[in-house]
């Protein structure tokens, strides 16, 4: 009797089958520093790698300290990674001061391991930081706003790249659903303020909101558990963004606070309300079975 020889192992090639096999923690760090040499060989917007070092090294060494203090072990540091790389690129203070860098970067480890219900961090790291910056130092901390420039390329190799790893890491929906609600948002302004079209939709290609909608808005350590829930709340956070600058269009002066990033600080409040519920929403089911 013969045995039929042994088939080779079928080679499925292509990226799909390449990235389902990296841990979806390691693209989105992949991404990041994509964004980071894109953005800064080919426009600077870093501003120098004295504020990289500080950003980075305060996130991680917060990060080793806290997670070992507070619970015994030293936990993977690509999230700190990240954060660090966040801060660096969004962070823009006046005068080359170094000190937003370093409190931020505090701030946003820090606020993961106090500013949490039912052991999970409410704000996402980097958006609790620029946000607390932003809305506590305005005459000394902006952020990052400035485009691409026109140059096509560069805008797509980094939705490419972002759009293929948030479909792998399956936030893909987020991010579209937040794109798709900007710019309907933005339509409506145009018809509110009667400002171009064009100009209201601009933004959206700048790379303060590509770490926005690739970073923030997709944390799964600060999203909704369910998928109807994800699309909800970002929905929520591009009509607050929404309000905001119709705020300032109109100038109504109790909103003024929120004038210096509109996405950024509308997702500051919508966010850990957002988390709050949910996690009273589960505990409650939990109770119930």
């Amino acid at each position: 009797m013969t045995t039929a020889p042994a088939q080779a192992p079928v080679r499925t090639g292509g990226t799909a089958w390449s990235l389902s096999r990296i841990d979806p923690k390691y693209l989105i760090v992949f991404l990041i520093t994509l964004v980071l040499v894109v953005g800064e060989a080919r426009y600077s917007i870093l501003g120098g790698y004295n504020r990289l070092g500080t950003t980075l090294g305060i996130c991680v060494a917060t990060e080793v300290f806290l997670s070992w203090f507070l619970r015994g072990r030293v936990v993977n540091i690509s999230s700190a990674y990240i954060t660090g790389i966040s801060l660096a690129l969004l962070i823009k203070p006046q005068a080359n001061i170094l000190w937003p860098f370093a409190l931020g970067a505090f701030l946003a480890i820090a606020s993961k391991y106090v500013l949490t219900y039912r052991e999970r961090h409410l704000w996402n790291p980097s958006n609790f930081a620029i946000a607390l910056l932003l809305l506590l130092a305005p005459g000394s901390v902006a952020v990052l706003s400035h485009q691409w420039g026109n140059d096509l390329g560069t805008n797509l190799v980094i939705w490419a790249f972002g759009l293929v790893i948030a479909w792998r890491a399956r936030v893909l929906h987020v991010t579209l659903t937040y794109v798709a609600c900007f710019v309907v948002f933005a339509i409506v302004r145009h018809f509110i303020v009667g400002g171009p079209l064009l100009a209201e939709i601009a933004p959206i290609t700048g790379p303060m909101y590509q770490l926005f909608v690739f970073f923030m808005v997709t944390d799964p350590r600060t999203t909704v558990g369910t998928r109807r829930g994800r699309i909800l709340v970002v929905g929520l956070v591009a009509l607050v963004e929404t309000i905001i600058r119709l705020g300032g269009d109109f100038q109504i002066a109790w909103l003024r606070p929120f004038y210096p990033s509109p996405p950024l600080l509308s997702l500051a409040i919508v966010g850990p309300i957002a988390m709050w519920c949910d996690l009273r929403r589960v505990a409650k089911a939990s109770i119930v079975s």
